[in-house]
Protein backbone atom coordinates (compact mmCIF):
# COMPACT_ATOMS: atom_id res chain seq x y z
CA UNK A 1 0.00 0.00 0.00
CA UNK A 2 1.02 3.63 -0.44
CA UNK A 3 1.14 5.77 2.69
CA UNK A 4 1.72 9.48 3.24
CA UNK A 5 2.80 10.46 6.75
CA UNK A 6 2.69 14.13 7.69
CA UNK A 7 5.74 14.43 9.91
CA UNK A 8 7.13 10.92 10.20
CA UNK A 9 10.42 11.59 11.97
CA UNK A 10 9.44 11.75 15.64
CA UNK A 11 7.63 9.50 18.12
CA UNK A 12 4.21 8.40 16.80
CA UNK A 13 4.86 9.47 13.22
CA UNK A 14 8.19 7.67 13.12
CA UNK A 15 6.64 4.57 14.65
CA UNK A 16 4.00 4.58 11.89
CA UNK A 17 6.66 4.97 9.20
CA UNK A 18 8.77 2.12 10.57
CA UNK A 19 5.73 -0.15 10.90
CA UNK A 20 4.65 0.60 7.32
CA UNK A 21 8.13 -0.09 5.98
CA UNK A 22 8.09 -3.35 7.91
CA UNK A 23 4.95 -4.31 6.00
CA UNK A 24 6.58 -3.50 2.68
CA UNK A 25 4.48 -0.39 2.06
CA UNK A 26 5.62 2.55 -0.05
CA UNK A 27 6.02 5.50 2.31
CA UNK A 28 6.22 9.23 1.62
CA UNK A 29 6.80 11.73 4.43
CA UNK A 30 6.05 15.45 4.36
CA UNK A 31 7.79 17.62 6.93
CA UNK A 32 10.09 20.58 7.47
CA UNK A 33 13.21 18.48 6.93
CA UNK A 34 14.80 19.33 10.29
CA UNK A 35 15.17 15.69 11.30
CA UNK A 36 15.72 12.79 8.98
CA UNK A 37 13.19 10.01 8.43
CA UNK A 38 14.09 6.29 8.44
CA UNK A 39 15.88 5.00 5.37
CA UNK A 40 13.68 3.84 2.54
CA UNK A 41 11.12 6.63 2.46
CA UNK A 42 10.45 9.35 -0.07
CA UNK A 43 10.62 12.87 1.41
CA UNK A 44 8.78 16.08 0.61
CA UNK A 45 9.51 19.25 2.55
CA UNK A 46 7.31 22.12 3.66
CA UNK A 47 6.16 24.04 6.73
CA UNK A 48 2.40 23.79 7.33
CA UNK A 49 2.47 26.99 9.40
CA UNK A 50 4.01 29.11 6.64
CA UNK A 51 2.39 30.77 3.62
CA UNK A 52 2.58 28.35 0.68
CA UNK A 53 3.91 25.77 3.13
CA UNK A 54 2.10 22.99 1.24
CA UNK A 55 3.56 23.93 -2.13
CA UNK A 56 5.78 20.85 -2.44
CA UNK A 57 2.86 18.58 -1.59
CA UNK A 58 0.58 20.41 -4.02
CA UNK A 59 3.11 20.16 -6.84
CA UNK A 60 3.72 16.46 -6.26
CA UNK A 61 1.72 13.98 -8.35
CA UNK A 62 1.57 11.32 -5.66
CA UNK A 63 -1.61 9.49 -4.69
CA UNK A 64 -1.92 7.40 -1.55
CA UNK A 65 -4.12 4.76 -0.01
CA UNK A 66 -4.03 6.71 3.23
CA UNK A 67 -2.51 9.72 4.95
CA UNK A 68 -1.57 9.78 8.65
CA UNK A 69 -1.59 13.14 10.39
CA UNK A 70 -0.46 13.69 14.00
CA UNK A 71 -0.82 17.50 14.07
CA UNK A 72 -1.48 19.02 17.51
CA UNK A 73 -1.62 22.78 16.91
CA UNK A 74 -3.93 25.03 14.87
CA UNK A 75 -6.72 22.94 13.29
CA UNK A 76 -6.50 25.20 10.25
CA UNK A 77 -3.36 23.30 9.19
CA UNK A 78 -5.27 20.00 9.20
CA UNK A 79 -8.11 21.56 7.21
CA UNK A 80 -5.78 22.94 4.54
CA UNK A 81 -3.92 19.64 4.19
CA UNK A 82 -7.07 17.54 4.12
CA UNK A 83 -8.62 19.77 1.46
CA UNK A 84 -5.48 19.49 -0.65
CA UNK A 85 -5.40 15.70 -0.36
CA UNK A 86 -9.09 15.10 -1.01
CA UNK A 87 -9.20 12.95 -4.13
CA UNK A 88 -5.51 11.99 -3.77
CA UNK A 89 -5.74 9.84 -0.63
CA UNK A 90 -8.23 7.10 0.07
CA UNK A 91 -8.40 7.63 3.83
CA UNK A 92 -7.39 10.35 6.28
CA UNK A 93 -6.10 9.05 9.61
CA UNK A 94 -5.93 11.75 12.25
CA UNK A 95 -4.13 10.83 15.46
CA UNK A 96 -6.20 12.70 18.00
CA UNK A 97 -6.48 12.33 21.78
CA UNK A 98 -8.91 11.25 24.46
CA UNK A 99 -8.58 14.89 25.57
CA UNK A 100 -11.28 15.76 23.04
CA UNK A 101 -13.88 14.43 25.48
CA UNK A 102 -15.60 16.78 27.88
CA UNK A 103 -14.18 16.32 31.37
CA UNK A 104 -14.33 13.83 32.96
CA UNK A 105 -13.44 11.51 30.12
CA UNK A 106 -15.53 8.39 29.47
CA UNK A 107 -14.53 5.46 31.68
CA UNK A 108 -15.02 1.71 31.64
CA UNK A 109 -18.68 0.92 31.34
CA UNK A 110 -19.37 4.45 30.13
CA UNK A 111 -20.14 5.98 26.78
CA UNK A 112 -16.65 5.44 25.31
CA UNK A 113 -16.53 6.84 21.75
CA UNK A 114 -20.05 8.22 22.11
CA UNK A 115 -19.10 10.38 25.10
CA UNK A 116 -19.69 14.16 25.11
CA UNK A 117 -16.97 16.21 23.40
CA UNK A 118 -15.38 19.55 24.24
CA UNK A 119 -17.26 22.56 22.97
CA UNK A 120 -15.95 25.49 20.99
CA UNK A 121 -13.72 23.59 18.55
CA UNK A 122 -13.45 24.89 14.98
CA UNK A 123 -11.86 23.17 11.98
CA UNK A 124 -10.56 26.49 10.66
CA UNK A 125 -9.27 27.92 13.94
CA UNK A 126 -5.84 29.09 14.91
CA UNK A 127 -4.24 27.39 17.92
CA UNK A 128 -6.26 27.64 21.14
CA UNK A 129 -5.71 24.82 23.61
CA UNK A 130 -4.75 21.19 23.18
CA UNK A 131 -8.25 19.81 23.68
CA UNK A 132 -9.98 22.10 21.18
CA UNK A 133 -7.10 21.96 18.74
CA UNK A 134 -7.32 18.17 18.59
CA UNK A 135 -11.10 18.25 18.25
CA UNK A 136 -10.78 20.89 15.55
CA UNK A 137 -8.37 18.60 13.71
CA UNK A 138 -10.95 15.84 13.85
CA UNK A 139 -13.59 18.14 12.41
CA UNK A 140 -11.22 19.17 9.62
CA UNK A 141 -10.54 15.56 8.64
CA UNK A 142 -14.24 14.68 8.57
CA UNK A 143 -15.05 17.84 6.64
CA UNK A 144 -12.95 16.70 3.66
CA UNK A 145 -13.06 12.90 3.92
CA UNK A 146 -16.43 12.28 5.53
CA UNK A 147 -17.24 10.14 8.54
CA UNK A 148 -16.40 6.89 6.76
CA UNK A 149 -13.26 8.11 5.00
CA UNK A 150 -11.66 9.59 8.12
CA UNK A 151 -10.24 7.54 10.98
CA UNK A 152 -10.04 9.43 14.28
CA UNK A 153 -7.54 7.78 16.61
CA UNK A 154 -8.25 9.09 20.12
CA UNK A 155 -5.09 8.00 21.84
CA UNK A 156 -4.53 7.81 25.55
CA UNK A 157 -1.10 8.15 27.14
CA UNK A 158 1.55 7.06 24.63
CA UNK A 159 4.89 5.60 25.72
CA UNK A 160 7.76 3.82 23.98
CA UNK A 161 10.92 4.55 21.99
CA UNK A 162 11.20 8.04 20.44
CA UNK A 163 9.00 9.52 23.17
CA UNK A 164 9.27 13.32 23.02
CA UNK A 165 6.94 14.12 25.92
CA UNK A 166 9.36 12.78 28.52
CA UNK A 167 7.23 10.67 30.86
CA UNK A 168 8.92 7.28 30.69
CA UNK A 169 12.36 8.79 29.90
CA UNK A 170 12.10 10.82 33.11
CA UNK A 171 11.38 7.78 35.25
CA UNK A 172 14.15 5.80 33.58
CA UNK A 173 16.78 8.49 34.08
CA UNK A 174 15.62 9.23 37.63
CA UNK A 175 15.76 5.58 38.67
CA UNK A 176 19.05 5.05 36.86
CA UNK A 177 20.51 7.87 38.97
CA UNK A 178 19.92 5.74 42.04
CA UNK A 179 19.35 6.61 45.66
CA UNK A 180 15.98 6.90 47.41
CA UNK A 181 13.23 7.41 44.82
CA UNK A 182 9.83 8.88 45.65
CA UNK A 183 7.56 6.12 44.39
CA UNK A 184 3.92 7.26 44.47
CA UNK A 185 1.55 4.67 45.89
CA UNK A 186 -0.29 2.51 45.72
CA UNK A 187 1.88 -0.11 44.09
CA UNK A 188 -1.13 -1.79 42.52
CA UNK A 189 -2.50 1.38 40.89
CA UNK A 190 -3.84 0.26 37.51
CA UNK A 191 -2.32 2.16 34.57
CA UNK A 192 -3.58 2.67 31.04
CA UNK A 193 -1.21 3.54 28.19
CA UNK A 194 -0.25 2.41 24.70
CA UNK A 195 3.13 1.74 23.17
CA UNK A 196 3.51 3.95 20.07
CA UNK A 197 4.45 0.89 18.03
CA UNK A 198 1.24 -0.90 19.01
CA UNK A 199 -0.70 2.22 18.04
CA UNK A 200 1.08 2.22 14.68
CA UNK A 201 0.32 -1.42 13.97
CA UNK A 202 -3.34 -0.95 14.83
CA UNK A 203 -3.57 2.11 12.56
CA UNK A 204 -2.08 0.26 9.59
CA UNK A 205 -4.37 -2.70 10.17
CA UNK A 206 -7.34 -0.34 10.33
CA UNK A 207 -6.28 1.22 7.03
CA UNK A 208 -6.08 -2.22 5.42
CA UNK A 209 -9.58 -3.03 6.66
CA UNK A 210 -11.00 0.33 5.64
CA UNK A 211 -12.11 1.36 9.12
CA UNK A 212 -13.55 4.80 9.70
CA UNK A 213 -14.93 6.79 12.61
CA UNK A 214 -13.61 7.38 16.11
CA UNK A 215 -11.70 4.85 18.22
CA UNK A 216 -10.30 5.26 21.71
CA UNK A 217 -6.83 3.79 21.35
CA UNK A 218 -5.03 2.90 24.56
CA UNK A 219 -4.27 -0.37 26.28
CA UNK A 220 -6.69 -1.96 28.73
CA UNK A 221 -6.78 -0.52 32.23
CA UNK A 222 -4.45 -2.55 34.40
CA UNK A 223 -2.23 -3.71 31.53
CA UNK A 224 0.43 -2.77 34.07
CA UNK A 225 0.57 -1.13 37.48
CA UNK A 226 2.60 1.69 38.97
CA UNK A 227 4.61 -0.86 40.90
CA UNK A 228 5.38 -3.03 37.89
CA UNK A 229 6.33 0.01 35.80
CA UNK A 230 8.83 1.44 38.28
CA UNK A 231 10.23 -1.93 39.30
CA UNK A 232 10.78 -2.73 35.62
CA UNK A 233 12.59 0.59 35.20
CA UNK A 234 14.92 -0.40 38.03
CA UNK A 235 15.49 -3.82 36.49
CA UNK A 236 16.29 -2.69 32.94
CA UNK A 237 18.59 0.14 34.07
CA UNK A 238 20.44 -2.13 36.50
CA UNK A 239 19.97 0.52 39.14
CA UNK A 240 20.35 0.04 42.88
CA UNK A 241 17.74 2.74 43.44
CA UNK A 242 15.52 2.33 46.49
CA UNK A 243 11.86 2.73 45.58
CA UNK A 244 10.20 4.33 48.59
CA UNK A 245 6.47 3.80 48.21
CA UNK A 246 4.72 6.81 49.64
CA UNK A 247 1.14 7.51 50.68
CA UNK A 248 -0.63 9.67 48.05
CA UNK A 249 -1.87 11.95 50.82
CA UNK A 250 1.69 12.86 51.78
CA UNK A 251 2.53 13.63 48.14
CA UNK A 252 -0.55 15.76 47.53
CA UNK A 253 -0.20 17.64 50.83
CA UNK A 254 3.32 18.60 49.74
CA UNK A 255 1.88 20.29 46.64
CA UNK A 256 3.34 17.82 44.15
CA UNK A 257 1.37 17.74 40.90
CA UNK A 258 0.21 14.30 39.75
CA UNK A 259 0.76 13.39 36.08
CA UNK A 260 3.27 16.20 35.48
CA UNK A 261 5.75 16.32 38.38
CA UNK A 262 5.29 12.58 38.91
CA UNK A 263 4.66 11.44 35.32
CA UNK A 264 2.07 8.73 34.64
CA UNK A 265 0.88 8.71 38.28
CA UNK A 266 -2.59 9.78 39.36
CA UNK A 267 -3.96 9.62 42.91
CA UNK A 268 -6.23 6.57 43.30
CA UNK A 269 -9.99 6.93 43.51
CA UNK A 270 -10.00 10.38 41.91
CA UNK A 271 -11.66 11.74 38.81
CA UNK A 272 -8.21 12.19 37.25
CA UNK A 273 -7.28 8.56 37.86
CA UNK A 274 -10.59 7.18 36.61
CA UNK A 275 -10.38 9.29 33.44
CA UNK A 276 -6.70 8.79 32.62
CA UNK A 277 -6.46 5.10 33.54
CA UNK A 278 -10.00 3.74 33.36
CA UNK A 279 -11.11 4.19 29.76
CA UNK A 280 -13.26 1.70 27.87
CA UNK A 281 -11.23 0.36 24.92
CA UNK A 282 -13.49 -2.53 23.94
CA UNK A 283 -13.99 -1.15 20.43
CA UNK A 284 -10.26 -1.01 19.71
CA UNK A 285 -9.67 -4.46 21.18
CA UNK A 286 -12.47 -5.87 19.03
CA UNK A 287 -10.78 -4.47 15.91
CA UNK A 288 -7.36 -5.98 16.50
CA UNK A 289 -5.51 -3.89 19.11
CA UNK A 290 -2.68 -5.95 20.62
CA UNK A 291 -0.50 -4.51 23.40
CA UNK A 292 3.00 -5.76 24.12
CA UNK A 293 4.20 -6.38 27.71
CA UNK A 294 5.33 -3.38 29.70
CA UNK A 295 8.78 -4.96 30.11
CA UNK A 296 9.31 -4.70 26.35
CA UNK A 297 8.20 -1.07 26.24
CA UNK A 298 10.47 -0.10 29.13
CA UNK A 299 13.50 -2.05 27.91
CA UNK A 300 13.26 -0.76 24.34
CA UNK A 301 12.79 2.81 25.54
CA UNK A 302 15.89 2.53 27.75
CA UNK A 303 17.88 1.02 24.87
CA UNK A 304 16.86 3.91 22.60
CA UNK A 305 17.51 6.51 25.31
CA UNK A 306 21.02 5.29 26.03
CA UNK A 307 21.78 5.05 22.31
CA UNK A 308 21.08 8.79 21.89
CA UNK A 309 23.14 9.81 24.90
CA UNK A 310 20.54 9.62 27.66
CA UNK A 311 18.66 12.83 26.90
CA UNK A 312 15.28 12.48 25.22
CA UNK A 313 14.01 15.08 22.73
CA UNK A 314 11.29 17.37 24.05
CA UNK A 315 8.25 18.81 22.34
CA UNK A 316 8.28 22.60 22.79
CA UNK A 317 4.51 22.70 23.35
CA UNK A 318 4.61 20.43 26.43
CA UNK A 319 5.66 21.24 29.98
CA UNK A 320 8.76 19.21 30.84
CA UNK A 321 7.71 16.49 33.29
CA UNK A 322 9.48 15.51 36.46
CA UNK A 323 10.16 16.41 40.06
CA UNK A 324 12.99 18.62 41.27
CA UNK A 325 15.47 16.58 43.37
CA UNK A 326 15.21 19.00 46.30
CA UNK A 327 11.43 18.72 46.36
CA UNK A 328 11.68 14.94 46.15
CA UNK A 329 14.04 14.83 49.13
CA UNK A 330 11.75 17.07 51.19
CA UNK A 331 8.69 14.91 50.48
CA UNK A 332 10.58 11.78 51.42
CA UNK A 333 11.70 13.41 54.65
CA UNK A 334 8.13 14.42 55.49
CA UNK A 335 6.91 10.90 54.76
CA UNK A 336 9.52 9.35 57.05
CA UNK A 337 8.82 11.84 59.80
CA UNK A 338 5.07 11.29 59.60
CA UNK A 339 5.54 7.53 59.81
CA UNK A 340 8.14 7.70 62.52
CA UNK A 341 10.29 5.56 60.28
CA UNK A 342 10.40 5.19 56.51
CA UNK A 343 8.34 6.37 53.59
CA UNK A 344 7.27 2.78 53.07
CA UNK A 345 5.75 2.82 56.57
CA UNK A 346 3.81 5.95 55.59
CA UNK A 347 2.31 4.08 52.68
CA UNK A 348 1.23 1.16 54.80
CA UNK A 349 -2.42 2.23 54.96
CA UNK A 350 -2.80 2.42 51.18
CA UNK A 351 -3.89 -0.77 49.41
CA UNK A 352 -1.08 -2.37 47.44
CA UNK A 353 1.75 -0.49 49.12
CA UNK A 354 2.99 -2.95 51.69
CA UNK A 355 6.74 -2.61 52.25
Amino acid sequence: MRLLVLGGTEFVGRSVVEAALGRGWEVTVFNRGRTGPPAGVRSLHGDRTAPDGLAALAADDGVWDAVVDTWSAAPRAVRETARLLRGRAGRYVYVSSRSVYAWPWPTAGGAAEEGPLVEGADAGAEATDYERDKRGGELAAVESFGADGSLLVRAGMILGPYENVGRLPWWLTRIARGGPVLAPGPRDLALQYIDARDLAEWVLGAVERGLGGAYDLVGPSGHTTMGELLETCAEVTGSAAELRWTDPRVILDAGVEPWTQLPVWTPPDTELSRSAHGGDVSRALATGLVCRPVAETVADTWRWLTAIGGSAPRRPDRTPPGLDPEVEAKVLAVAESAAGGTAEDAAGGVPGTTP
